[in-house]
């Protein structure tokens, strides 16, 4: 171990430290050292983007923590920052993860106990681990997953569009500014700056980063699993103390939901806090619940009356938390379910579409969608602006079919995640269907979105009249008398989701000249929405037609 540039700061010294692994690589970290006796409990972070960011874009300093008494060590992974080694992402961090656990435990300001922090892809390293590793004390993963194509990179058969290119790029700017390549470094920070990234992100990772995780998502089939990596952490780990921190407007929700289920499965007991939070942007005592959980599980002179051990969840509407009893139950009645029902007008008129609670459903509406100006994104999960949206006026666009309930003569409490079955033909062989669920209020005259959707179809089965089912991210919000349930049809989420060119001689992305218009028959007839219970955020797609 080489010790570097000792600094001292407040209540706490930093130091950098760097770990010699068993190929012969050298890791940086950054060690943040409380003033006093030690040793100390250390909390752990690995990460690509810099130690002396820290995360701090969404977590608070590391100063902080170690003035609670934690020995914080924030590691630059393989390859990224001032660490060695050629960065292959998440098929490298298992066996680096080992080592780093080893080390930190050995250092002379630990005293043994050691807990793990960070989100995103710092919430995957957590998770990564060789066989027989001994497991860390406590893990606290944030909006992570395990699955890289339907909790990473994917969402309905689409690849995610906005997100998958701008992370893409930022990771290839790393490798730039690593490299001391500074005209890439302007050319890719150009391309998010001014939007040109979602025309030319494909070619950017080409040209700068083509052997990157992003570009090989990317260039992966969305339609189905094959190929795709799906990592398994230790049985070990997932049984220890996990603090799973997510949010509703965060792409990797379904991703948390799922090692939440993982953890259960295996003889853990996961705590679980669902919140209103973006990917980048989460509630203000998110730190505090963190530092509780951890000096609960590693500082046995700080013991606390575990008053919370499965968690909450934030209800969007009423703004108000509530505890979290089981992902597999729901307090939305078991028979809610909601028909569609229009004349044909759905498109143009807001107000004749229809959402009919435990009837059948009827109509034939036509929406078409134009790749010249396609439906915009809004809020939601994957948007460029992600969270709650007021949507009005893409609503009364004339390719928006909507569907709106009559007045709730009764309090409703939705919990669960909204499920739609349709069946849908185009006259292009490729479609998207898009879809949005939102509250309309009392007089109309605000449409507030809650959860948003996707499913692609390529091929020929486009063309054929047959019964789709499209998931939405979870919700859990309350729905006063009076006000109305209304749901959203489109045939494009741009930039959210790439456009569907209609077929499959040019990849779906950006509007094009070989983009075509397409036509969408939607057959009313059978269609239901329906809240399902959470479970791991799978839905199982092979369900009876009549689920």
């Amino acid at each position: 171990m080489c010790v570097e540039g000792r600094t001292s700061s407040g209540s706490v010294n930093w130091h950098d430290a760097w770990l010699t692994l068993s190929d012969g690589v050298k890791l940086v970290a950054r060690l943040w050292v409380p003033k006093g006796e030690g040793p100390w409990p250390a909390l752990v972070m690995r990460q690509p983007y810099g130690r002396a960011l820290a995360s701090t874009v969404t977590y608070i300093h590391p100063g902080w923590w170690a003035s609670h008494g934690y020995l914080v060590v924030v590691q630059d992974v393989r390859g990224q920052g001032d660490s060695e080694g050629h960065f292959n992402g998440f098929l490298q961090e298992a066996s680096d993860t080992s080592q780093t656990h080893a080390w930190v435990r050995e250092l002379p300001e630990c005293n043994g106990r050691l807990g793990t922090y960070g989100f995103s892809y710092q919430g995957l390293t957590q998770l990564l681990a060789e066989p027989g590793t001994p497991p860390p004390d406590c893990l606290a993963p944030a909006m992570a997953g395990v699955d890289e194509r339907n909790h990473w990179s994917c969402e309905g058969g689409a690849h995610w569009w906005h997100l998958g290119l701008a992370w893409g790029l930022q990771l290839a700017a790393l490798q730039a500014r690593r490299c001391g390549n500074w005209e890439a470094w302007r050319e890719l920070r150009r391309s998010l700056e001014d939007d040109s990234y979602l025309y030319e992100g494909p070619a950017l990772l080409k040209r700068h980063d083509p052997d990157g995780m992003s570009l090989r998502w990317l260039q992966q089939a969305s339609q189905n699993d094959q190929g795709w990596v799906v990592h398994k952490p230790l049985d070990s780990w997932l049984r220890q103390p996990m603090l799973l921190l997510g949010g509703w407007w965060d792409p990797h929700l379904n991703g948390l939901l799922d090692l939440y289920q993982r953890s259960s499965q295996v003889g853990g007991s996961p705590e679980l806090h669902i919140g209103p939070a973006t990917h980048l942007q989460w509630w203000p005592d998110a730190q505090q619940l963190q530092l509780e959980f951890f000096d609960r599980h590693l500082q046995s002179s700080k013991a606390l009356t575990n008053s919370r051990p499965h968690g909450r969840i934030w209800n969007i509407t009423s703004c108000s938390w509530q505890r979290f009893v089981s992902p597999t139950q729901t307090t939305t009645s078991a028979h809610a379910g909601w028909s569609l029902v229009s004349g044909g007008m759905a498109c143009l008129d807001p107000s004749e579409g229809a959402l009919h609670q435990n009837k059948e459903g009827g109509g034939v509406v036509y929406v078409v969608h134009d790749p010249w100006r396609p439906v915009q994104a809004v809020g939601g999960h994957l948007s460029p602006k992600p969270g709650v949206a007021e949507r009005s006026a893409v609503d009364q666009r004339a390719d928006v079919a909507t569907f709106t309930s009559t007045a709730l003569q009764e309090p409703l409490q939705l919990n669960g995640i909204p499920l739609l079955q349709l069946t849908v033909q185009s006259d292009q062989p490729g479609f998207d269907l898009c879809v949005a669920f939102s509250i309309v209020n009392r007089s109309h005259s605000e449409v507030k979105q809650l959860s948003t959707g996707f499913l692609r179809v390529q091929g020929e089965q486009a063309l054929r009249m047959l019964p789709r089912k499209v998931k939405l991210q979870p919700i859990f919000a309350d729905l006063q008398r009076g006000e109305h349930l209304r749901l959203s049809l489109a045939g494009a989420a741009w930039p959210a989701i790439g456009v569907n060119p209609g077929h499959d001689r040019h990849p779906c992305g950006p509007p094009g000249p070989h983009c075509q218009v397409v036509t969408m028959t939607l057959q009313l007839n059978g269609s239901k929405l329906r809240l399902l219970p959470w479970n791991s955020g799978k839905i199982d797609f092979d369900l009876p037609q009549e689920f």
